[in-house]
């Protein structure tokens, strides 16, 4: 059964011990016969994997690995995707850009998290981490698309996920650089599901820090989105996160005191980011964007992260009190959009301009260097 608030301490105590023997195998196996140029001939084009596809010009092993990693979850049902449809129905742009931006903040609170992303940055190409944040972008737009649940394409997206966490894994074991006794494994278990927290109910949190309204079943739905994503990623059942939000958000309120803190590598990877994405902001709209992104995360972990403050710190207030500070500040930043009625939300308007932007990563995510850059890698210091 997926996780519960009983068993989730010791659960997650064995799964920091746990990689994924299924796809960590075949991806030994690549890199022991340097066929990893192919491997990435293949990312390239696995957006486009559909069920029953001809996969026989593939290496066998791989065809295998591909057919078995297909299979649903063994709960899916058809009321689970129009439930996650709905969600996306709402809040396709909103969650998207929340989940790439507060989401990706989140995960390098983790200690281990930020470690493992900082020590395979290199990874991302030489230009700095633009193309590994707008894939993890484009993986958050296209959770939402239409039919993604349906037509086999998030699925395969997410399994190409699954085989590079499974080469960071081995480009670590054969690095001879990775603490096993302090980290346990490198993209373990517990960090994949933790991630999926993240992404989940700490962006539920986040909409409501915001003033979004979520029903319950829209909160609901969103749960089994990443029900569904958290299985293509290679996680055993007993360490799936549930379908129920309010449980869900009780485990995560439970271990996110465990698990966030502030680090060098945690503050470093969110400056990358946030420099990043900057570029993609209207004129003069980046301070009332990380007010924005501080009233989401709430000044605890924004602190945590090293989010700067600036003039906009009074956002951070509740909604009712920040309503001033950003109908006065935010406002003329944006060109006086934000309007100052009281019981109007003051972040639509950032929320809406920062979801156009985000439009930009995904362009970005599609056409940077043609997407010609190595996914995979045959060494941890490749810097392709």
């Amino acid at each position: 059964m997926p996780l519960t608030v009983q068993n989730a301490a010791q659960e997650m105590e064995a799964a920091s011990k746990a990689g994924d023997p299924q796809a960590d195998e075949l991806v030994a196996d690549l890199l022991a016969n340097k066929e990893i140029d192919s491997v990435n001939a293949l990312f390239r084009t696995i957006g486009t994997l559909k069920p029953n596809q001809d996969l026989s010009q593939l290496p066998p092993r791989l065809a295998t690995f591909l057919k078995e990693a297909a299979a649903a979850p063994p709960d899916w049902s058809d009321a689970d995707v129009k439930a996650a449809e709905g969600f996306f129905a709402h809040h396709h742009g909103e969650v998207s850009m929340l989940q790439g931006t507060v989401g990706l903040i989140g995960t390098y609170l983790s200690p281990t998290g930020a470690f493992t992303l900082r020590s395979t940055g290199r990874l991302g190409g030489v230009d700095g981490p633009g193309r590994r944040l707008s894939q993890s972008s484009r993986l958050f737009i296209d959770m939402g698309n239409k039919n993604a649940l349906r037509d086999g394409s998030l699925a395969a997206n997410v399994t190409k996920v699954r085989l590079v966490h499974a080469s960071v894994r081995q480009l670590h074991k054969k690095s001879g650089e990775w603490d096993y006794e302090k980290w346990g494994e490198p993209v373990s278990q517990k960090y994949t599901t933790g991630a999926a927290c993240v992404f989940s109910t700490q962006i539920l949190q986040a909409m409501k820090n915001l003033g979004i309204d979520v029903s319950e079943d829209d909160a609901h739905g969103f749960m089994c989105a990443w029900h569904y994503v958290n299985h293509y990623l290679g996680t055993p059942e007993k360490w799936l996160l549930p379908k129920d939000a309010d449980e869900v958000e009780r485990v995560w309120n439970q271990e996110r005191e465990k698990e966030w803190k502030k680090t060098d590598d945690g503050v470093f990877m969110t400056k990358q980011a946030v420099d990043f994405y900057r570029k993609f902001l209207p004129p003069g709209m980046h301070d009332a964007y990380i007010a924005m992104v501080r009233v989401a995360l709430t000044d605890k972990y924004a602190d945590m992260a090293g989010l700067p403050k600036n003039l906009l710190d009074e956002a951070g207030k509740p909604l009712a009190a920040g309503h001033k500070a950003i109908s006065g500040i935010g406002g003329g930043l944006l060109g006086g959009g934000v309007k100052k009625t009281v019981g109007v939300n003051p972040y639509k308007e950032i929320l809406g301009a920062a979801s156009k932007a985000y439009n930009e990563v995904e362009k970005y995510a599609l056409t940077h260097d043609q997407d010609d850059q190595p996914q995979m890698h045959q060494e941890l210091g490749d810097n392709r």
